[in-house]
């Protein structure tokens, strides 16, 4: 696993040198805990994960909470988590790259904060990057808050026949 950094990237291509086809990317978080009364001073924080495909620098379809499936059928956002509560991803976006349209170039995975809260509420948060065998590739953790509602965390970008991850990073 590869804990990612703003601009790095990562060739996504298994162990054997071959391209990797099905991956899921998992977001994760918790609230902030406050110095209230037993924390309850901080908001319940709702974080969506989306995904945004790109053909040319023109916007081709998304998937997120309330459209959970690309036209293509290659991203699958499972279902929405309205609080962050219990262990593991709170969100998951499936993507078959085998399925992504040929006009496809970026596909672009960001977290929103559905009611508006900067990203300073929460804690733990990451967003990760696994394999179809369940192996965690890349992660990319929300260190000390964002002051933005939401976040660009990465790209996946074609790369000829194969696809490679970018991370972004940047508050929106």
């Amino acid at each position: 696993m590869i804990e990612l950094t703003t601009g790095q990237e990562l060739a996504l291509v298994a162990e054997g040198g071959e391209p990797l086809t099905r991956l899921q990317v998992g977001l994760g978080w918790d609230k902030e805990r406050t110095a209230g009364f037993i924390g309850t001073g901080a908001p319940e924080i709702d974080l969506d994960a989306s995904a945004v495909e790109f053909a040319g620098g023109q916007l081709f379809d998304l998937a997120f909470f309330n459209n959970l499936e690309t036209r293509d059928g290659s991203v699958v956002h499972l279902g929405d988590n309205l609080t962050g509560r219990g262990e593991g991803d709170d969100e998951v976006l499936t993507v078959d790259l085998t399925r992504v349209y040929e006009r496809v170039d970026t596909i672009v995975f960001l977290v929103t904060s559905y009611q508006g809260h900067s990203l300073e509420w929460t804690n733990n948060a990451y967003c990760r990057l696994v394999d179809d065998q369940g192996v965690e590739l890349a992660r990319f953790t929300l260190t000390g808050g964002v002051p933005e509602t939401g976040l660009a965390m990465a790209k996946l970008v074609r790369d000829g026949d194969d696809w490679k991850v970018q991370a972004i990073g940047a508050g929106i």
